[in-house]
Formats: structure tokens, C-alpha cells, sequence
């Protein structure tokens, strides 16, 4: 099969290209490098067990010219590029809402021209403010003021929903959204505000660890594998078709908890220290104080539940981080 990804040199495109070619499949990406980075896929171009079967576009999925090409001889789309991590979104909130809500109405034109099977990477921010777990997919919507920068980014991702399901109803488009919550593993950078990567950053420098607000805001986390499989599952799946589902862990933690636990694993000398919001961030930004999903979709879908175990994945960051190092 073909496979085309876009943000294919991100974190999650990288290990999706990855695991797509080692069942066999030709693999186009195309990236912009705004956030990814030609080093993760550089072992991809370098397997000869590859050679032949990757292909890698820079350029943005804005280019119509080069959409049209890649989406005409690939059988199926995973759309995963975006704007990610929340200090690049307040840091440029007109770019993120441009990539996010017009290169997902680029990618959904491209696949309804040729017909092709199209999974959209959505995100659990488009939950909003709730306080109640665990989060379903049908539950409503709650934003805050359009002055918070952090909703703008959770907006363009429900609009990306809505403009996907409208090509399902409207075109008969096979569409297929997933919400991720909190992807971890090798590979991903902290730079962009990722909590795990920045805390295991700072823990091997014998920093404190930056914990913002009070700590007791609560996470889950998925590891990059079980997420990877669940996307090749779910695009494997005709009954996954016109859905909506939730990607992501089970072990709620707070992010204080995270932050001890990260420096127990890593063998650090670190404290952790609090900084108010209004220092950590822009001073519109408005945090989500609790976010856990319900997988039983997805589970009655294509049977998954999470492999991975947060210190399974902490360790995994920390490895990752100290070959970085070398």
C-alpha cells in the first residue's frame, strides 16, 4: 500500500513512517520542518531495507501543486501536520490557525478529488475547560473567551472536525478523527512546551524541574508506539468510517506527581519549583486543570487499551535523552 503522511518528519509522522514501513507499505511524507526535523527521519533514508520505498517532500501542505501529486499516487492519508505545543501556539497564533483549519481543508480537497481513504489527527484539547472524567466523545464542548489565545488553538482542531465530517456527509469522503492525548517517547522535543521531555531535560541537568500553576492540574499519557499501532488499526478499519475516536492512557497523574517521578527515575539531585502562569506564559493563556479520556470506543472499535505504563514511558524519554546527549 501507499501511504502518504504529512508532518511525516514530526514525532508521531516519523515513528508512523517507521511502522509503516516495516509492514511493508510505500511511504511518502511531506513536512515543512516548522516543527519537525529532518534528523528523525534520517534513519529512514539510510535503511537500505527502505531504499526505494520512501520518499520525503519539504514543503508545505499549502503547496496545491505538490498535494495534488503526492495525494494522486498514494492510497491513503494520515494527516498529522500542525501547529503543536502550546508555547508555539501562543507564540504564533495566526500561523497555527492557518496551517490547522486551511492545510486540513488542502488535505480533505486533495482526497475527495481523488477519493482516498483520509485519517485526520485531531487532539483532546478540543475538549475544552471540563473538569469531569473521563472525557467521552460525544460530550459537549466548553471554551473560554476568545481572548485566551490557548482556545484558538482548540477551536481550528474542532473546525478541522466539522470540515471533515461535512466532506464524509456531504461527498461520501472515508474520513476517520482521532483526538490524542498527550503523546510520549523518543523523539519528541520539549522546545514547543511537551511536559515530559522538558521535565527529563531538565532532571539529567540537575535542574529544577518547572512546574507551572500549582501542579496539582492532572494528565495522561500514551506512549508514541500505542498510538502508531492504534492509527494503522483504526485506518485499517471500514467501521472506523465517519468516527470520532479517543486516543490516549488511562493513568491519570498530577503534574506535580509527574515531576517526582521523573526525578526518582532519572537519579536526579533536582527540586521542583512552581511558576505562576502569567510568567510561564503569554498573559491570555488559560489552562485545562484535567483531561482523561474514554477509550471505550475505541476499544470496541479495533481492541485498544494502552500497552505502555507511564514509567515505562518516562524511562523510554530518558534513554532517548541521554543518547541526544552523547
Amino acid at each position: 500500500m501507499r501511504v502518504l503522511i504529512t508532518g511525516g518528519a514530526g514525532f508521531i509522522g516519523s515513528h508512523l513512517a517507521q511502522a509503516c514501513l516495516e509492514r511493508g507499505d510505500e511511504v511518502y511524507i511531506i513536512d515543512d520542518l516548522s516543527t519537525g526535523s529532518l534528523k528523525n527521519i534520517k534513519p529512514l533514508q539510510e535503511n537500505t531495507a527502505y531504499k526505494g520505498r520512501f520518499f520525503a517532500t519539504i514543503d508545505s501542505i499549502l503547496n496545491q501543486d505538490a498535494m495534488l501529486e503526492l495525494t494522486g499516487i498514494c492510497d491513503v492519508v494520515f494527516h498529522l501536520a500542525a501547529a503543536v505545543g502550546v508555547r508555539y501556539i501562543l507564540e504564533n497564533p495566526l500561523v497555527s490557525i492557518k496551517v490547522n483549519i486551511q492545510g486540513t481543508e488542502k488535505v480533505l480537497e486533495m482526497c475527495a478529488k481523488f477519493k482516498k481513504k483520509v485519517l485526520i489527527a485531531s487532539s483532546s484539547e478540543v475538549y475544552g475547560k471540563h473538569l469531569h472524567a473521563p472525557l467521552r466523545e460525544d460530550d459537549n464542548i466548553i471554551y473560554g473567551p476568545s481572548s485566551k489565545s490557548r482556545w484558538s488553538y482548540a477551536a481550528s482542531k474542532l473546525m478541522d472536525e466539522f470540515t471533515a465530517l461535512a466532506y464524509h456527509r456531504t461527498k461520501g469522503l472515508p474520513v476517520i478523527i482521532t483526538r490524542l492525548f498527550n503523546t510520549v517517547g523518543p523523539r519528541q522535543t520539549g522546545a514547543y512546551g511537551m511536559v515530559i521531555p522538558r521535565f527529563v531535560s531538565q532532571a539529567l541537568r540537575n535542574s529544577p524541574l518547572t512546574v507551572y500553576g500549582d501542579g496539582k492540574q492532572t494528565r495522561t499519557f500514551t506512549y508514541v508506539k500505542d498510538v502508531v499501532w492504534a492509527l494503522q488499526q483504526l485506518m485499517d478499519s471500514e467501521d472506523a468510517v465517519g468516527q470520532v475516536f479517543n486516543v490516549g492512557g488511562t493513568e491519570e497523574i498530577t503534574i506535580w506527581d509527574l515531576a517526582e517521578r521523573v526525578i526518582r527515575e532519572t537519579g536526579a539531585s533536582s527540586e521542583i519549583e512552581t511558576i505562576p502562569y502569567e510568567k510561564a506564559f503569554e498573559k491570555d493563556f488559560e489552562d485545562m486543570q484535567r483531561r482523561v479520556p474514554c477509550i471505550e470506543k475505541i476499544h470496541g472499535c479495533i481492541g485498544f487499551k494502552p500497552r505502555t505504563d507511564l514509567t515505562t514511558i518516562i524511562r523510554s524519554v530518558i534513554d532517548d535523552r541521554r543518547k541526544a546527549a552523547i
